[in-house]
């Protein structure tokens, strides 16, 4: 049995990889800013058949970091995996977004990830403990959408703190990865206005999108494969995408 630790994880992706996490009877701490949903996201990886634990985390806050982390061990024991999946962005052209906007971009999907990583290992790497670190990307940071600049920098930073991060731990027995998500269906566009939702139209009218949509429980599957390898195979980056739709062609 295994623990696990998974940042904004009361919805979405992140919900998913801690049930999947609970499928396999580990042990899982779920971090996430809106604490009103801590108690049902515990619930459902008890439900799936392990066991849970929450706490209000606010990942580019190291005092809340270093809180989360400190409370996930006492609750559960030493850390075995650290999935980094928080992410928040607002899409429009970047000279009218808010200093606010592009903060809160680049706060939640790189700042957090890295001082969450630095927690652990700060407690994996003088105790000689393997361990795995999950970053969740997105296609965005291979293929950037426009009217989206901080969400993509984010997330082209986190592929390029990881890849930096395995020349670093090479040996130590800790693995650090990747995971490029395509488009989901998630609530990652619950909070935009429907200006910012049009993105979306755009997007799409310029061949941006894949046509299809994975479930965040394909996502979650591929995390579980990712750290369930042998110890003695490092996944560096593991790219999911739905199947293309097949698009409609005019009879001739």
């Amino acid at each position: 049995m295994r623990t696990a630790i998974v940042t904004g994880a009361t919805a979405g992706i992140g919900r998913a990889i801690a049930q999947a996490f609970g499928a396999l009877g580990w042990r899982v701490g779920i971090g996430a800013r809106r604490s009103e949903r801590l108690d049902d996201a515990v619930a459902a990886v008890a439900l799936a058949g392990g066991s849970g634990f929450g706490h209000v985390l606010d990942v580019a806050d190291p005092a809340s970091v270093d809180a989360f982390v400190s409370a996930a061990e006492k609750a559960l024991g030493p850390i075995d995996v650290l999935v980094n999946n928080a992410a928040a962005a607002k899409p429009g052209p970047l000279q009218e977004q808010s200093v606010e906007q592009i903060r809160e971009a680049l706060d939640s999907g790189l700042l957090g990830a890295l001082l969450m990583t630095r927690r652990v290992l700060a407690d994996w790497l003088p105790a000689h403990r393997a361990g795995d670190v999950v970053f969740v990307s997105s296609r965005a940071a291979a293929l950037p959408w426009p009217r989206h600049v901080p969400y993509a920098a984010a997330k082209a930073g986190i592929e390029g703190a990881a890849a930096s991060l395995r020349a670093e731990l090479a040996g130590t027995g800790v693995r650090s990865l990747v995971v490029r998500v395509g488009d989901t269906v998630t609530e990652f566009t619950s909070a935009w206005s429907p200006e910012q939702l049009a993105e979306v139209g755009y997007w799409a009218e310029r061949g941006m999108l894949a046509g299809g949509l994975l479930l965040p429980q394909q996502v979650a599957e591929a995390v579980v494969a990712a750290v369930t390898a042998p110890r003695s195979v490092q996944l560096e980056t593991l790219v999911v995408n739905p199947v293309p739709v097949r698009r409609q062609t005019e009879p001739e």
